[in-house]
């Protein structure tokens, strides 16, 4: 199995700006994420930026870097550039690993790669893992997903899904999963995304995977087979991480 991954970054942020190059024990944010993906079976791995800083940075530590345009709505519009730059056949398997995540596992990289190859009905594949207390289900931030019994996604949302009606069931936690924002994708699937309006759902959630499910585009889901670390949002979040190395 053949797959590309493809790491965003952007030079700006609302909360952290200069994110992708914030120093985390010696090496930039943006280097340690670059390893942890060259260290799965990827066939190759590629920075999306449309910063010339980060890609001079990137460049010099080796990494292959593919200039993008600024005016992208989504991450999923820089992807779809990025494919079409690299001329990818329609058919290629590409993984979204976000450029703010320096511990992002190497095994999750290659499990959601796997299962879009395993599962010819879907167009896009992701994780989730259990969400285990009333304050992340609580959390807008905190991206839940359901899924059906045929692990095909149901719906994203940032509200508590599903709703815990009655809080004393002892199975109610077993139904609430965090969404993981790593995505695999068919380029085929990304070169319609960009030519589809935005959805409904998508505009008031502020979540483009709702595009593909309202699109009739089947999204796959399985639990993470390790633990998936945040990503870093904040300067508390980066002083925390740095910490671990």
């Amino acid at each position: 199995m053949a797959f590309v991954v493809i790491i965003p970054a952007r030079y700006a942020s609302s909360r952290l700006p200069g994110k992708p190059l914030k120093d985390i024990a010696g090496l930039p944010m943006i280097q340690r994420v670059w390893q942890q993906a060259c260290k799965s079976s990827a066939s190759r791995v590629v920075i999306a930026t449309d910063d010339s800083r980060i890609k001079s940075v990137a460049e010099a530590f080796g990494a292959e870097v593919c200039m993008t345009r600024e005016d992208h709505a989504s991450g999923t519009d820089r992807l779809q550039e990025v494919s079409s730059q690299l001329n990818l056949s329609e058919d290629q398997v590409v993984v979204n690993v976000q450029g703010d995540e320096p511990l992002i596992p190497p095994v999750v990289i290659d499990q959601v790669a796997s299962n879009l190859s395993m599962n010819e009905a879907a167009g896009v594949a992701t994780l989730r893992e259990a969400i285990t207390s009333e304050e992340d289900l609580q959390n807008p931030n905190i991206v839940k997903v359901v899924a059906n019994l045929n692990g095909f996604a149901s719906y994203f949302s940032r509200a508590p899904i599903p709703w815990v009606r009655d809080k004393d069931l002892p199975e109610a936690w077993h139904a609430a999963h965090r969404h993981i924002g790593i995505y695999a994708y068919r380029v085929a699937h990304l070169d319609r995304f960009v030519q589809w309006p935005v959805a409904p759902a998508e505009h008031a959630e502020s979540l483009e995977q709702l595009r593909f499910l309202w699109n009739g585009v089947a999204i796959h889901v399985d639990d993470a087979i390790t633990e998936v670390p945040g990503g870093i949002d904040t300067e508390e979040d980066l002083k925390a991480v740095s910490l671990l190395f």
